[in-house]
């Protein structure tokens, strides 16, 4: 069990740092579709090719991993679109909603009912995520409240994705090997993304070569390594749990813009932090012995 939610808690870790480099893209001057739609591109065809060097390629279309990878990866599209109108910490804290709707979904939908680990640490990251993302000392929506509401909606939204793709990777496509599971996951999500952006992308072409240097890192830390992680180790742990232990991303999210970025933390912050941290390890603990 341990061995699994590690892998859980190493994929969260390195979503973690998408939301950094996707604000250094924004800077270069790319925009959404483009960084979204490139990365989950990039990611697939790294994937395909792994799975070809391992095994002979069987052409059959499995639909629910292939809706898997619509799931997350709009999930993305609509995060990043989210942090336009609204602060950054507010958008990470509203993605990190998906730990009670993927238990929700997970009960409504398949009678998975949360035992009282998973509803106390759950409580404790969503306090932990207020923390660490600075929301208290934010003034919502005063200048733009349209916007706001634009922003807000957004970031539920890609939370309801999120929570989506969690309970869906459960449940789904275990019987295949992580490459291939990844690789299918992968090949839906370019296609989501694709088919939501379609005129945006056959309309705007890209901006330059300089889009690859970010499109690499993205692929490797959001649709290479994460996939494969979460393929493995999420039908093992369950949906509720991985749930949790995947509010890692938003710590890591948190330190790494402090970093790259310059963004200051303040003590309120960090306690948010540890609070995470210490909520997914003793879920982690608890877990391990019983």
């Amino acid at each position: 069990m341990t061995r699994y939610i590690l892998m859980v808690f190493a994929g969260a870790c390195s979503y973690g740092a998408l939301s950094t480099i996707v604000k250094l893209a924004y800077r270069e001057g790319y925009h959404a579709a483009e960084i979204s739609f490139t990365q989950a591109l990039l990611g697939m065809a790294v994937l395909w090719l792994l799975v070809l060097l391992r095994e002979k390629i069987r052409f059959r279309v499995n639909w629910p991993l292939l809706w898997t990878g619509a799931a997350i990866g709009l999930t993305s599209f609509v995060y990043y679109l989210s942090v336009r109108y609204i602060a950054a910490s507010l958008a990470i804290v509203l993605l990190m909603q998906f730990v009670w709707m993927g238990i929700l979904l997970d009960w409504l939908l398949f009678k998975q009912r949360p035992g009282w680990l998973q509803i106390v640490s759950t409580l404790l990251v969503l306090a932990g995520s207020v923390l660490a993302g600075g929301v208290l000392k934010e003034t919502p929506g005063a200048a733009d409240p349209a916007g706001w509401l634009t922003g807000v909606l957004l970031a539920l939204g890609s939370a309801f994705l999120y929570a989506v793709f969690v309970v869906a990777n459960s449940r789904y496509g275990n019987e295949l090997h992580p490459l291939r599971k990844s690789a299918v996951i992968m090949t839906g999500s370019t296609l989501g993304i694709g088919l939501v952006n379609l005129h945006t992308l056959a309309t705007q072409p890209f901006t330059g070569y300089g889009l690859w240097k970010w499109t690499v890192l993205l692929a490797l830390f959001g649709t290479i390594i994460p996939p494969v992680l979460f393929a493995k180790g999420i039908p093992r742990i369950g949906a509720g749990v991985s749930a949790v232990v995947m509010t890692a991303e938003l710590p890591v999210a948190v330190i790494a813009a402090g970093i790259l970025l310059g963004e200051q933390l303040d003590a309120v912050q960090w306690c948010g932090v540890v609070l995470i941290l210490l909520a997914i390890a003793w879920l982690k603990i608890g877990k391990r012995s019983s």
